[in-house]
């Protein structure tokens, strides 16, 4: 497996030497593939969608619906069930600002883990200043995986509410038993979201046979651009929450006194979408499955299998997070260096 030469970026040299990328896990780079696809839709096709009568609006709208549907097929879901957002911390602000602003009362219970990034952590302080609820987190054993006992004991509690927890560390990269916990939720009524942030570029996701609730994701971490991100939601959930932002597009009538909203997943995209960025990402979409999960992760593990030998013969390093089932991640110290340095 070799597509170096799909990533245009990849020709660039650092002090005289072919590039070598690292930082995947804070953003991927793009595929020719990708950036084609969103400077043709900019050469050929710039227009607004769903308002404009012109023939140029008329194929951005289907580019752009197109894309829902690559992304919908992408991990298992239906295209009303896929509401486009700037990225994973817009849809978890945005299950936080409505459906926790609507459903979440004073002493319902959040449960997070202490592995989530800030986007998973900042709108449920939020929520716990304004609302009055309570958070609880799973706590971790020394390998970085989740302390699974207290886990199912966190969630058998009285008025827990809602699991929103990360599919794979962004910093350790232990993939995370997620289904395990999502069961336990389901049987008690309590509703799950999950981060895919760090997975949704390593791992085939299913939504319907995780049973998730919610899923977000951004784009820019699978090869996508930047400020496009997926917000999944069940179907179900998605119809009765309020609209997180209001504004054109989102409405089917309006008068100087009242409103009507539109019909899913319309009612949560107000205002001129990502065009050109969702059209980017359900290139990247193709682009993924036109190599294969299978071949990806054969690659990813030989790449791991390398770099944890080579690390493991460094006497001066310590490798954090040493449970199995790990995406190819690493954190590690360096004896007498500070991290920042």
């Amino acid at each position: 497996m070799d597509q170096r030469a799909d990533f245009p970026i990849l020709k660039t040299k650092i002090n005289g030497h072919p590039m070598v990328y690292f930082d995947n896990a804070a953003t991927a780079q793009k595929p020719q593939a990708v950036i084609k696809a969103v400077s043709t839709y900019y050469r050929q096709s710039n227009a607004n969608v769903h308002r404009s009568l012109n023939p140029l609006a008329a194929v951005a709208t289907e580019l752009f619906e197109k894309s829902r549907d690559t992304v919908a097929e992408f991990i298992g879901a239906e295209r009303e069930e896929i509401i486009f957002t700037k990225g994973t911390t817009e849809s978890i602000n945005l299950v936080a600002k409505s459906w926790g602003e609507k459903f979440l009362q004073a002493g319902d219970i959040v449960i997070l883990s202490l592995a989530e990034h800030h986007s998973n952590i900042v709108p449920w302080l939020q929520l716990k200043e304004t609302k009055g609820i309570v958070i609880k987190y799973i706590p971790l054993n020394p390998d970085g995986s989740w302390d699974m006992s207290a886990a199912k004991k966190l969630l058998a509690a009285p008025r827990v509410r809602l699991l929103a927890v990360s599919q794979a560390s962004n910093v350790l990269g232990i993939i995370n038993p997620v289904k395990e916990l999502i069961k336990q939720a389901k049987a008690r009524n309590i509703v799950t979201l999950i981060d895919a942030a760090q997975s949704i570029a390593h791992l085939q996701i299913d939504v319907k046979d995780l049973g998730c609730d919610f899923l977000a994701f951004s784009g820019h971490k699978l090869g996508g651009p930047t400020g496009i991100g997926v917000l999944y939601g069940r179907r179900q959930l998605l119809e009765i929450m309020p609209p997180f932002l209001g504004g054109g597009d989102m409405v089917s009538r309006v008068t100087l006194e009242n409103f009507s909203v539109k019909e899913l997943p319309y009612k949560f995209e107000a205002g001129t979408p990502p065009i050109a960025e969702a059209i980017g990402l359900g290139a990247a979409c193709d682009y993924l499955n036109s190599i294969g999960f299978k071949t990806i992760s054969e690659h990813e593990n030989r790449l791991y299998a390398y770099m944890l030998k080579k690390l493991k013969m460094l006497s001066f390093t310590k490798l954090l997070g040493t449970a199995p089932h790990q995406l190819p991640i690493f954190a590690f110290t360096i004896d007498g260096i500070h991290p920042h340095d």
